[in-house]
């Protein structure tokens, strides 16, 4: 959530950011006007107790008259004072309703828009050629079941549509990418972490994945579970209601867990393959850092997935998403897109947002530091390696003519060290 003191002295700065994401303005006001009624029945509360103390106090050396009027105001304050504990918290939680309804402030270079108005900031690697090289390119599902490693078919008579199984090199693929991903992350100083798929709504709530995006996941209702669509849920709520000491920041994690989306809104979308699925496996980076490190802090999670892109020798390009499509955490966020043949089109392969402040108040997480004691700390993420959708884009870019796929040298140590994958029975 933002913080209420940014409400008050610049509203029109949070108008604006709610105008820029798409998002309801009027909230701003309502908000301004529950926050008031909050502190004025606060002060109410507190004054009318002050008052009970006080009386409290003399009751004890009044006689006669004097007394009994203290007593009867005491009788009186009581209710007084059980009302006004209750307006307090009814305008408290009215107040707190209307806070989890904002997004996070837009940064003021992020382009406005909606999610055709991102702005490319790089381009990198070179798309192939495949006409000069005399062959059409096949698409990755054709490949996959060439190579005996995406059984579609079976997945959808299993659990349904956009499920699937990864069988042979397949599987060995996806180990090869989790274990080039976490060898990578380790590198740069980040602790490689197995977290839970399942968290608490509180977790849910708190990384902001109730609001906007609460058509997208999956709730076990008997249990009050929800499934998570990505690591970033538990990363960010593993040291929730916690101060933490300034010296220990800043802390890089690199979640692995399996992630589950019902891809609502989706119908008709990328269909065929594993490239839009409701369940699938990420390495996933996130970081907590002092608020005046935030933004250093995104461009390096930038730069280490861009590393791995380029390692594994994609073509991509990095946008700047637009306002009116990021999530409610981020205020900004980067993609980097690979370059997908067959689609003859970019398409999102890793994420970094910058959620300063936003996720770490929701969830009680702070830093005490010397100069401003307690205070809090911010947030970012950034996607490594989501497993389906980079081998959708390993196997359409290396592809050969005779429909085997050379193996990028960086996963080669994780696939007994062969070059290239081959079809079955070649």
């Amino acid at each position: 959530m933002i913080d209420l003191r940014l409400l008050r002295e610049d509203p029109d700065r949070v108008r604006a950011s709610q105008r820029a994401r798409g998002e309801d303005v009027a909230v701003v006001d309502t908000l301004l006007s529950a926050d008031e009624r909050r502190r004025s029945s606060t002060a109410r509360y507190d004054e009318l107790r002050a008052e009970q103390k006080q009386l409290g106090k003399r009751v004890p050396r009044a006689t006669g008259d004097e007394k009994a009027a203290l007593l009867a105001r005491t009788g009186e304050l009581a209710t007084e004072v059980k009302a006004a504990d209750a307006a307090r918290d009814e305008a408290a939680a009215e107040a707190q309703a209307l806070l989890l309804r904002l997004g996070n402030i837009v940064h003021p270079d992020v382009p406005v828009g909606g999610e055709e108005d991102f702005a490319v900031l790089e381009t990198h690697g070179t798309i192939r050629d495949f006409e000069a090289e005399g062959f059409a390119p096949r698409d990755h599902l054709e490949l996959g079941q060439a190579l005996g490693a995406i059984d579609t078919e079976r997945g959808a008579k299993v659990s349904g549509s956009r499920f699937y199984y990864l069988t042979g090199v397949g599987a060995l693929l996806e180990l090869a990418l989790v274990n080039a991903a976490v060898a990578q992350a380790s590198a740069a100083g980040f602790t490689p972490m197995l977290t839970p798929a399942l968290v608490k709504p509180r977790a849910m709530e708190g990384t902001g994945f109730l609001g906007q995006a609460a058509q997208d996941v999956y709730h076990l209702e008997k249990d009050d579970f929800y499934l998570v669509g990505t690591s970033e849920v538990p990363l960010a709520a593993y040291h929730m209601d916690e101060i933490l000491p300034a010296d220990r920041l800043p802390l890089r994690y690199a979640g692995f867990s399996p992630c589950f989306r019902r891809e609502a809104g989706s119908y008709g979308k990328d269909t065929r393959g594993i490239f839009r699925v409701h369940q699938f496996d990420k390495v996933e980076m996130f970081c907590f850092v002092a608020p005046e490190e935030a933004e250093a802090e995104h461009r390096r999670l930038l730069e280490w997935e861009k590393q791995w892109l380029t390692s594994l020798g994609l073509p991509f390009r990095v946008i700047d998403v637009a306002s009116g499509d990021l999530g409610a955490s981020a205020s900004r966020k980067f993609d980097c897109e690979a370059w997908i043949p067959t689609q003859g089109k970019y398409r999102e392969l890793t994420s970094a947002s910058n959620c300063l402040e936003f996720q770490a108040r929701r969830l009680n997480v702070r830093v005490r530091t010397k100069e401003s004691g307690v205070r809090p700390l911010a947030t970012l993420n950034g996607t490594l390696c989501a497993v389906p959708r980079t081998i959708v884009a390993l196997l359409e870019n290396h592809q050969l003519p005779d429909g085997s796929v050379r193996v990028p040298e960086v996963l080669r140590p994780y696939l007994g060290g062969r070059d290239v994958l081959s079809p079955a029975g070649a």
